[in-house]
């Protein structure tokens, strides 16, 4: 089963609030969410690299609430569609932002050479986080944990100023968790520095 076809089964088995048909027509027909790179120049830096990373984040997620000690522990526990808002779509802000195109590089051989790459333009800068929340809340309602967890799934590899970060993290644990998720499939599955 390719990225797209496990994104759409995870998607349309567990989201089903008011508004998500109408996302998911939009993440289909009218972006290039399944087409697009996650970077572009590190993870998932090539076409299609968005919708394996959110898939390979849901995964991580997943597997980090299944612990025995975030269950028992810590008490972690969130509906099948919270966590698939979460880590399906923390990075939907990074729709419409990578171009195709070329940059010079000497080869091996000494002599210049045209290799694809992607550009990174944002036509609406309104943050990383706060983006995807902004995005997400305009087809449907996401809960306030939901919604932090999204803001500030970057944790502290982020630019904001770390006390902010440390209360987000701290007063919603699913915050927290995407984090981990996201830097694990970031650094360890995709195996890429970024």
């Amino acid at each position: 089963m390719s990225a797209r076809e496990e994104f759409i089964e995870l998607f349309t088995t567990y989201i089903h609030r008011e508004g998500s048909g109408a996302l998911l027509e939009y993440l289909q027909n009218k972006s290039d969410f399944f087409t697009s790179p996650a970077s572009a120049k590190f993870h998932g830096a090539y076409a299609g690299g968005l919708c394996d990373h959110s898939v390979n984040v849901y995964h991580c997620l997943r597997e980090y609430l299944e612990r025995e000690r975030v269950r028992e522990l810590y008490g972690l526990e969130y509906s099948d569609e919270s966590v698939a808002v979460v880590s399906l779509l923390h990075d939907v802000c990074k729709i419409g932002c990578y171009k195709a195109g070329s940059r010079n590089v000497k080869g091996p051989d000494g002599k210049w050479q045209a290799v694809p790459t992607f550009f990174y333009e944002d036509n609406l800068p309104y943050g990383h986080g706060e983006k995807s929340v902004y995005i997400l809340s305009g087809f449907m309602r996401l809960s306030r944990e939901e919604a932090m967890a999204i803001r500030w799934h970057m944790g502290f590899s982020g630019a904001e100023d770390p006390r902010m970060v440390g209360q987000a993290l701290q007063q919603y644990p699913l915050a927290f968790a995407l984090s981990v998720a996201d830097m694990e499939a970031t650094y360890f599955l995709e195996n890429e520095e970024g």
